[in-house]
């Protein structure tokens, strides 16, 4: 038959796990696998949440709101905005992959621009999007040169994956200023940034005075439910909103009502908030030791943290792929990561520090 071909590929990221984890079954070794962008350091304790939820309800068993529950979505308002959008400007998505993925389709440009080390799955969607992929080096670039970004789309990962670095505030908003001017659309991916700040954190509340943004967001780091896939994208453009809405209707005619419910529980329930918090702090706890750990022997490559600060859920780290995986530790090459020729990319690895410290000294 014949078949489009995107000239897309599956995740070489998730052949590495599986051939570490092949590994470790016929040596019987243990590997500490830090090549997963999960956090592994506690998972959030929901013992006191699901008996709040009733399986017997129609709200969960028919089919959900195509834009996403009208409960969630208020609650989503309230915490990251506090209150002060319209719980119509944002949607209910599958993750924040798949948010990504109907923003890409939905956008009228030919180019989006990503950090140089970039999320390779950023590569991927644009290609199935038909979108060109094109690279800046650093905000400061941005400021520099905004008409070079003129008509076209651009993504500020913040903490960064793969580095894990996080940009100071002042200077992210100095970009969305000289960005604003340019008729550039910026993409607010930012899924690292609630597992380190609480609802008091207004950098959302401010991003609102902004027409030219989207925010595309996740639940999957900032309360540890890769496996609900769920998420959430907010624009105040109507006419990319009604575009966004039909896109997301037909890609799978509603979000999983359990997994909506749940996070709406843990939004706005006091046993939801309150666990939420135990998760965050134990795992920011483990994440800022381990980042210590990697300082004090000289493995974490501080030269990709000149004016940032590395706080997670990644880091690069001054040791190969190969030189890990001899001491058993998985990662991931920074190539996987980059296209940049003028860095010698093949001696550093990216790693998830999202790992109990007592397993992480352990191997290191």
């Amino acid at each position: 038959m014949k078949t489009i071909k995107s000239g897309a590929k599956f995740s070489a990221i998730v052949k590495i796990g599986e051939d570490l984890r092949e590994e470790s079954r016929k040596t019987g070794e243990e590997f500490l696998y830090l090549n997963r962008g999960i956090n592994q350091v506690v998972t959030i304790d929901l013992s006191k949440i699901i008996p709040k939820i009733n399986f017997n309800s129609p709200t969960i068993q028919y089919y959900p709101h195509s834009k996403g529950m009208l409960p969630l979505r208020e609650a989503i308002n309230e915490e990251f905005f506090n209150g002060k959008t319209s719980e119509e400007n944002i949607f209910i998505t599958a993750g924040g992959m798949h948010g990504l993925s109907l923003v890409f389709q939905s956008l009228n440009v030919k180019r989006i621009y990503t950090h140089s080390f970039y999320w390779g799955a950023y590569s991927n969607a644009l290609k199935i999007a038909e979108k060109e992929q094109d690279f800046y080096d650093n905000f400061d670039e941005i400021i520099a040169n905004p008409e070079k970004f003129e008509n076209a789309a651009l993504i500020i990962c913040d903490p960064n994956n793969p580095t894990g670095s996080k940009t100071d505030d002042k200077k992210l908003f100095e970009v969305l200023e000289v960005l604003s001017k340019q008729n550039t659309t910026v993409i607010w991916d930012g899924p690292y940034r609630r597992l380190f700040y609480d609802n008091s954190d207004d950098l959302y509340q401010k991003l609102l005075h902004y027409n030219n943004v989207i925010i595309t967001e996740s639940f999957s780091k900032s309360i540890g439910l890769s496996g609900q896939r769920i998420g959430f994208m907010h624009c105040k453009n109507q006419e990319f909103n009604d575009e966004f809405a039909v896109r997301l209707l037909y890609s799978g005619n509603g979000i999983n009502a359990f997994a909506q419910i749940l996070v709406e529980k843990i939004l706005s329930t006091p046993e939801g908030k309150k666990a939420a918090k135990i998760f965050k702090e134990k795992t920011v706890n483990d994440i800022t030791a381990n980042i210590k750990l990697l300082r004090e022997k000289g493995i974490l490559a501080e030269e990709f943290y000149q004016n940032e600060t590395p706080v997670g859920i990644f880091v690069i780290v001054n040791k190969s792929f190969e030189e890990l995986k001899a001491s058993k530790i998985g990662s991931v090459p920074l190539n996987y990561f980059t296209k940049r020729t003028d860095i010698a990319v093949e001696k550093y690895s990216r790693i998830c520090v999202s790992v109990p410290k007592e397993d992480f000294k352990r191997f290191f």
